[in-house]
């Protein structure tokens, strides 16, 4: 009687035990360390699964992230089932988690006033011979988180798609939100859009527990803001 060879192959796994579809159906935060190598390298060898070579390769440095991104290219491929581009690949990545890192430890900037909203937008927004439409993101704090161009070439509620706003919102986890967009005419009175598109913006984000704080209308030298002037 012949025997099969067993296979070790990932494909074989309960689809909700993969690494990928793991990430998939239950979030990033649901893998290992391991998992997550595995997901770089794609396969293991004929001995063993990817997932098993990763916590083989691990447990080689401790289970330590930042000891295995010391690893040289060399080193890695010491790993049998690690070839040159799995080694490159693994370098790469923790590479960018360490520059990740990096920008992270950089302090947001916090808004403290209309006036720091201004001073953060004029360079970006100020001087455009277009309007543009841009949503600043806050943490709890009031620090910045993202800034994001949401529309381009004039102000309508149909050309800022609130879902996409509050959408970025979620993902960010942002609890405040800050409007603005700019008036190459130079002048400082909303237009109905504008009061519209803050009104409609205010009363999703709202439901949400999210605030929008405020929005400015930026021109070359000046700025407008919703809230100093109670409109919001």
């Amino acid at each position: 009687m012949e025997l099969k060879t067993p296979t070790f192959s990932i494909k074989n796994w309960s689809q909700y035990d993969r690494p990928r579809e793991k990430l998939l159906y239950k979030g990033k935060q649901s893998l290992s360390d391991a998992e997550l190598v595995a997901i770089l390298i794609g396969s293991g060898n004929r001995e063993e699964s990817a997932v098993a070579l990763c916590k083989r390769l691990l447990a080689s440095v401790d289970n330590h992230l930042i000891a295995l991104g010391k690893l040289s290219i060399k080193q890695l491929m010491a790993f049998k089932g690690i070839g040159e581009a799995k080694a490159i690949t693994i370098v790469a990545a923790l590479e960018l988690g360490r520059r990740r890192r990096g920008e992270e430890a950089v302090a947001l900037k916090k808004i403290t006033s209309s006036a720091s909203v201004f001073e953060l937008m004029l360079p970006i927004i100020g001087e455009l011979p277009h309007e543009e439409f841009w949503v600043i993101y806050l943490n709890n704090s009031n620090k910045v988180i993202q800034k994001k161009q949401i529309s381009k070439g004039g102000i309508t509620e149909t050309l800022v798609d609130v879902r996409l706003v509050l959408k970025t919102a979620l993902e960010l986890n942002a609890v405040g939100l800050i409007l603005v967009h700019n008036h190459p005419s130079q002048s400082l009175k909303p237009s109905k859009a504008d009061k519209a598109i803050t009104q409609k913006l205010s009363i999703a984000a709202k439901s949400l527990d999210i605030k929008v704080l405020d929005h400015l209308i930026i021109t070359e030298k000046q700025y407008f803001s919703f809230a100093d002037e109670a409109l919001l």
